[in-house]
């Protein structure tokens, strides 16, 4: 009997691929062309995608532990294709049947890679405003869009776009806008040469074009919904997913590393402070994986009883998980490399690659800014009364 593999089992089959390319990819600032490629042959971009469509017909139980296995290989491969499985959500619970059913069997075959068109100059990644209005001509929709950061932008065969939903709509009436690539021209406004997550290339672009009105996400001006049900959520889960498993793999290099006969004289496992640097280090990751389940296990319990996830304590929930994740996963790498010292943790060229582990978990406080989510945070709890912790 011919066993049916897993989306895990799958991550784990395109891991060395991926892992390969990490330090070519960072070291030169370039997208990890031949990991997607992987990704798209071994059908993980249609992870979310049901089966009747030629998906995996994934959750986001799935989506958490696959993000984990990519990540532990190229930090930068696995928050690709957490967003663009974050657009292929939005896509699957929110565009029209027709729309839905030319999108997702291409996703699932691989050939169509989201990529999101959230920020804009002036108001950065804040996600519920715009200021580019869409122009209803007919039964088009005209764009011009300007983004500042589009991750994997240059190598997308699709975008999701956020637009004002028209010329005199307020900022905060935004519409969600699902465009091919050969729909629009695009411009490079800017280059990616940042410290971390350097593969993701998340350039700046400039696009323009017009699309059939079939192509809205939702109703119009409507984006908050999508936002609050589907991109937040599948965002701040998979996100946290990616920087647990950066950190978890660089303590298990290290924990091999001092088991090993290659172990350096300067790490003695007999120790106590050894010992108790290495439980600190433990103690953080354990606690980013119990509450990345527990908000997991919370929202998928949500979305299978058809309920919605637009209430004070989830919303704190799913913010509280993102600014903890960041915050522990690059202290626990932190950590590590003051633990190997100089020779193992600091220099670029080491076997444990924990430079590059720490330069990419440095960006996850700044991917959507934590201080703006605690300041969403602490407005929220004053509604929710009984203080529902999760």
């Amino acid at each position: 009997m011919t066993r049916i593999s897993s989306p895990v089992d799958i991550a784990r089959d395109v891991l060395p691929v991926v892992k390969q390319e990490a330090a070519q990819v960072d070291e030169r600032a370039s997208f990890p062309e031949t990991g997607l490629q992987a990704l798209r042959d071994s059908g993980l971009l249609g992870l979310l995608v049901p089966e009747e469509h030629g998906g995996l017909g994934g959750d986001l139980g799935d989506l958490v532990e696959v993000a984990q296995v990519l990540a532990a290989g190229c930090a930068s491969t696995a928050m690709i294709w957490a967003m663009h499985c974050q657009q292929s959500d939005a896509v699957i619970g929110f565009a029209d049947p027709g729309l839905r059913d030319a999108l997702l069997p291409r996703i699932a075959r691989g050939d169509l890679y989201l990529a999101s068109v959230t920020t804009e100059p002036g108001k950065g990644g804040h996600l519920l405003t715009n200021q580019a209005p869409l122009h209803h001509a007919g039964g088009d929709l005209a764009l011009q869009r300007e983004a500042p950061v589009v991750t994997g932008g240059t190598h997308a065969d699709g975008f999701l776009i956020t637009m004002r939903a028209e010329l005199d709509a307020p900022q905060n009436q935004v519409t969600l806008v699902y465009a091919d690539r050969d729909q629009l021209e695009i411009v490079p406004t800017s280059t990616w040469d940042t410290l971390g997550m350097r593969g993701t290339h998340s350039a700046g672009l400039k696009l323009s074009g017009s699309v059939p009105a079939t192509q809205m996400i939702g109703a119009g001006g409507d984006f908050r919904r999508i936002a609050v049900e589907s991109m937040a959520p599948v965002g701040h889960l998979a996100w946290a997913a990616c920087w647990l498993g950066t950190a978890r793999a660089a303590l298990s290099d290290v924990v091999t590393l001092m088991r090993s006969a290659d172990r350096p004289r300067g790490l003695d496992i007999r120790s106590d402070l050894v010992s108790e640097r290495l439980a600190r280090i433990r103690m953080d990751l354990e606690l980013v994986s119990a509450y990345l389940h527990r908000v997991r296990d919370e929202v998928l319990q949500l979305r299978c009883d058809g309920q919605s996830l637009d209430r004070p304590h989830i919303q704190i929930h799913l913010n509280t998980l993102k600014v903890t994740a960041a915050e522990l996963a690059f202290r626990s790498v932190d950590r590590l490399v003051q633990l190997t010292g100089l020779d193992l943790g600091y220099r670029r060229d080491s076997v444990l690659a924990l430079e590059r582990r720490f330069r990419d978990l440095r960006s996850a406080s700044l991917n959507y800014a934590n201080d703006r989510l605690l300041a969403v945070t602490g407005a929220i709890t004053l509604l929710d009364r009984a203080v529902r912790l999760a």
